[in-house]
């Protein structure tokens, strides 16, 4: 007796906004492929809309986000790596689809993003040692420099590396309190959408991340343009966007990355993880 051939069950994608997952506001939707042209899935294309929407959650949680104390970031950014070692098998087939890894290369790649998971992880209560200071000053003050996190910041995910890459840019602004509107790779947003359903299992609050997908332009201008985005991040632009967004940007002078060639499984530095930061200076007399 042969066996019952089975339908297949395909996955739906969808967007992550402020911890639940909506279709996009507009209904549509845009074929995902391989490198060899094969469909893999559909993906949301979201709208002006969608984006608007995650700001206004991104702006909700910055609050609790940037008021928890630095170790519980660094253990909820731990708690990201568990899960993701986990489900290490899914992402290393969705990374090798879309990026056209062997299944070597692409375990490489992903487990080079659990890592800086950890990595970034381990940072969370040790960026103010770096970033702030004790000031020498002439008068019986204390002078004190500490960093704070700036807001919201917009993220442009690279093209290229869709998950390795996305991680490198997503980490280092969320462990130091900020919270980020990410737009995946525009041609491969598998592994950014699966990344949502990781970052919802993962203590991490609603609002803290929140990922879009769909044409990069589209999105990114309203969000280089919108007064409550503090920061983007051009890592996913092309020099021309880049530019037009700089642009946009400057209305409310929000921190700007500009783009630039990057080896993503190379060591991350301190870049990132200090671009999005603000400094607080506090005077207090000593007393006598």
């Amino acid at each position: 007796m042969s066996a019952v051939e089975r339908l297949n069950v395909f996955k739906t994608y969808k967007l992550f906004v402020g911890g639940t997952f909506p279709r996009s506001e507009s209904g549509r939707v845009y074929e995902v492929t391989d490198t060899e042209g094969n469909w893999l899935a559909n993906a949301p294309l979201a709208s002006r809309k969608d984006a608007r929407d995650a700001v206004a959650a991104a702006r909700k949680a910055f609050g609790g986000w940037s008021g928890a104390t630095a170790y519980n970031r660094g253990q909820i950014l731990y708690r990201i790596a568990e899960m993701l070692e986990g489900r290490r098998k899914q992402f290393i087939a969705e990374v090798a689809d879309a990026e056209g890894l062997s299944k070597p290369k692409a375990a490489a790649q992903v487990d080079a993003a659990i890592d800086r998971w950890v990595w970034y992880a381990g940072w969370s209560d040790k960026v103010a040692q770096i970033a702030g200071s004790a000031n020498p000053v002439a008068g019986p003050f204390f002078n004190l420099s500490t960093p704070e996190p700036t807001g919201v910041v917009a993220v442009l995910a690279p093209q290229e590396s869709s998950f390795l890459g996305l991680v490198s840019v997503i980490a280092p602004a969320i462990v130091t309190g900020n919270t980020v509107v990410v737009t995946a790779s525009e041609k491969s947003p598998l592994p950014a959408l699966s990344l949502s359903e990781v970052l919802a299992t993962s203590d991490l609050p609603g609002g803290v991340v929140n990922v879009l997908s769909g044409r990069t332009a589209e999105i990114a201008g309203p969000l280089a343009a919108h007064q409550d985005v503090n920061a983007i991040d051009l890592a996913g632009a092309g020099a021309d966007l880049a530019k037009e967004l700089e642009t946009a940007a400057a209305e409310n002078l929000k921190r700007v990355v500009r783009p630039s060639r990057t080896d993503w499984a190379a060591d991350p530095g301190t870049d990132r993880l200090l671009a999005f930061l603000e400094t607080k200076t506090v005077w207090h007399p000593i007393g006598v």
